[in-house]
C-alpha cells in the first residue's frame, strides 16, 4: 500500500508535541510491515538541512491558490532510523520564520499557509510519480486535504483510487478561519458556504469540521477520547459533528516506539536497565539529583515525583498550585518539574525551588534528553490532566519503571490503571474528579507504596511489562485504511 502522512510536525526533524511523534513512529511501522510509506512537511526555518541531509530535489511544484498561481520547491531526505522519504515544501514566505505555528500566539496567516501546504501535497505527489492509496492528515493543519481530494482530485486519475484517513489529535485546536480569505485561497466556491455544509461553523470555516466532514474515515488517538469528545463537556464545540459521522469515527491507542523508548538501550541515561533491575535504575535517581546540587547527606533515596509537560490549563498544573506546596511541607519526597509554557506556571515553580531548594527542583525549557534523564530517574509521573487525547508520556513512565499518577481521561484511562494490592495487578494511581484533594489522595496512595515489598516491585514490573509498542497500533490503521478503501 502507498501511504503518504500530511504533517505540520516531525520528530525529531521539527517538533512542537506529540503530533510529532506518531508522525514519525506509524511510517516507520508501515515500512517494517512492507508498506510503501512517504511523509510530507513544510521546511521550517528552524529545520537544519545539513544535520537531517536533506537535498534539493530541483523540482518545483505549482500550487494553485485561488485563482493565481504560487510555487514551491521540494527537497528529499529520510526519516532517522528508517528508509522513509520525508519531503519538505519549501516557500520562504509562508514557512521561512520562527517557529511552526507562531508563539504565543498563532501567526495571523495560517489559513494561507496550512491552505498552501494541503493543497501542494496533491503537487508533491505528482512530482514525485506517488501514486497514493491513502492519504493520512493530521489536526487542522492538513484537514483541507480531505477536500481537496474530493473537490478538485478525485477526477485525476493519480487519485482516482485514494482514500482520505484523518486524525485528531486536539480537538482544542481547530483552525477557525475567515470564509473570505479561506475559502479563496482553498479555491472553494463561496456558494458552499452554508449552514451544515462541511465549510461553514458559527460563520466561519472550521478547518478540523472540513477534515472531520470530508474524510472517509476518522480517527482519533484513544477509544477513552473517542467518547469522551462524542459530548458536549470534551466535545470543543464539535460533538454533533463527530456524531454525525459515528459510524466512520474510531479510537487507536497511540503507541510509542520501542527503539527510541527503552530504558536498556537509551542514550541519553547514564546507567541502563533491563526489566527488573531496579537497583540499577536508581543509580540514575542519585546522579540526577547530584547533577542538581544534592548529595548523600540529603538522602537521595526519598521518593521522587517528576512532571515532564508543557505549563498550560490542559495539564492540570493549577491542580498542582493548589496542593503541591502543602504535601511538600507534610510529606517526606522529592519533586521535579521539567517544562514551560505559561509565565505564572513557572514562576510557581520558580517559588518552590527557592522555598524547597532540596526537594523541589526544576527545568524551565524543553531539554529532549533531559526528559529521558528525568522519567528514568523518578520513581513516580504526575499527570493530573485537564483532558487529555492520548498522552504520551504515561507511556514512557510505564516502560521506565516509574509509576503514573494520573487522572482518567482519555488516553490515560487506556493505559493507567489503578493498583489493586489484593490482586497485585495495576500500573499506576488514579483519579477521576478533576478536583485537587483527589489528586493529593492518589498522591498520598503512591507514596504509602514506595518501598513497600512485595508491592513496590510488583507494581514497577506491571508497568514495565505493560504493552504499547507502536507496532500494535499501526496493525490498527492498517486496518482503518483498508476500511476507507472499500469506500471510494
Amino acid at each position: 500500500m502507498n501511504i503518504l502522512t500530511a504533517t505540520a510536525e516531525l520528530t525529531p526533524i521539527a517538533q512542537a508535541g506529540g503530533l510529532g511523534d506518531v508522525a514519525a513512529f506509524l511510517p516507520r511501522e508501515f515500512e517494517k510491515l512492507g508498506h510503501n510509506s512517504i511523509i510530507v512537511l513544510p521546511k521550517y526555518r528552524s529545520i537544519d538541512i545539513n544535520k537531517w541531509g536533506f537535498k534539493n530535489t530541483h523540482k518545483t511544484i505549482i500550487v494553485q491558490m485561488g485563482y493565481w498561481n504560487e510555487y514551491a520547491l521540494l527537497w528529499e531526505g529520510t526519516l532517522p532510523n528508517s528508509n522513509v522519504k520525508v519531503y519538505l515544501v519549501e516557500h520562504n514566505g509562508y514557512f521561512d520564520r520562527a517557529g511552526i505555528y507562531g508563539d504565543p500566539i498563532e501567526f495571523g496567516d495560517n489559513d494561507r499557509r496550512f491552505i498552501f501546504f494541503s493543497k501542494a501535497i496533491f503537487e508533491v505527489c505528482k512530482a514525485l510519480g506517488f501514486k497514493p492509496d491513502i492519504i493520512h492528515a493530521h489536526d487542522f493543519h492538513t484537514a483541507f486535504t480531505m477536500a481537496f481530494l474530493k473537490e478538485f482530485y478525485r477526477s485525476d486519475p493519480m487519485f482516482s483510487n485514494t482514500a482520505g484517513v484523518y486524525t485528531i489529535h486536539n480537538l482544542a485546536y481547530q483552525g477557525k478561519f475567515n470564509p473570505d480569505t479561506a475559502l479563496l485561497y482553498s479555491g472553494i466556491p463561496l456558494s458552499k458556504f452554508q449552514p451544515y455544509s462541511p465549510y461553514e461553523y458559527y460563520g466561519m470555516v472550521n478547518a478540523m469540521k472540513v477534515g472531520i466532514m470530508m474524510a472517509d474515515k476518522i480517527t482519533t488517538v484513544s477509544p477513552t477520547y473517542a467518547q469522551e469528545i462524542r459530548w458536549s463537556y470534551f466535545g470543543e464545540g464539535l460533538d454533533g459533528v463527530i456524531n454525525s459521522r459515528a459510524a466512520d469515527f474510531i479510537g487507536i491507542l497511540n503507541g510509542i516506539d520501542y527503539d527510541e523508548w527503552n530504558p536498556a538501550t537509551d542514550k541519553y541515561i547514564s546507567y541502563n536497565y533491563n526489566f527488573g533491575e531496579f537497583q540499577i535504575k536508581s543509580q540514575n535517581k542519585y546522579k540526577l539529583l547530584r547533577d542538581y546540587g544534592l548529595d548523600e547527606g540529603d538522602n537521595l533515596d526519598l521518593p521522587l515525583i517528576s512532571m515532564v509537560t508543557r505549563l498550560t490549563d490542559q495539564k492540570g498544573v493549577d491542580l498542582v498550585m493548589a496542593r503541591l506546596e502543602e504535601l511538600l511541607s507534610h510529606q517526606n519526597f522529592r519533586f521535579f518539574l521539567l517544562g514551560s509554557g505559561n509565565y505564572n506556571y513557572e514562576n510557581f515553580f520558580r517559588y518552590l525551588s527557592q522555598r524547597f531548594p532540596k526537594n523541589a527542583l526544576n527545568y524551565i525549557g524543553y531539554n529532549a534528553a533531559l526528559s529521558h534523564q528525568v522519567i528514568a530517574a523518578s520513581d513516580f509521573f504526575l499527570m493530573p490532566s485537564r483532558f487529555e487525547p492520548c498522552g504520551l508520556t504515561q507511556m514512557y513512565s510505564l516502560r521506565y519503571g516509574t509509576i503514573p499518577i494520573a487522572r482518567q481521561t482519555g488516553g490515560i484511562a487506556d493505559s493507567v490503571f489503578e493498583y489493586d494490592y489484593n490482586y497485585q495487578s495495576g500500573n499506576g494511581f488514579t483519579f477521576w474528579q478533576y478536583n485537587a484533594d483527589d489528586m493529593a489522595y492518589a498522591i498520598s496512595r503512591a507514596l504509602s507504596i514506595y518501598n513497600n515489598q512485595p508491592h513496590w516491585n510488583k507494581i514497577r514490573e506491571n508497568a514495565m511489562s505493560h504493552n504499547l509498542a507502536a507496532s500494535t497500533t499501526a496493525s490498527k490503521y492498517l486496518e482503518v485504511y483498508n476500511w476507507a478503501k472499500e469506500k471510494i
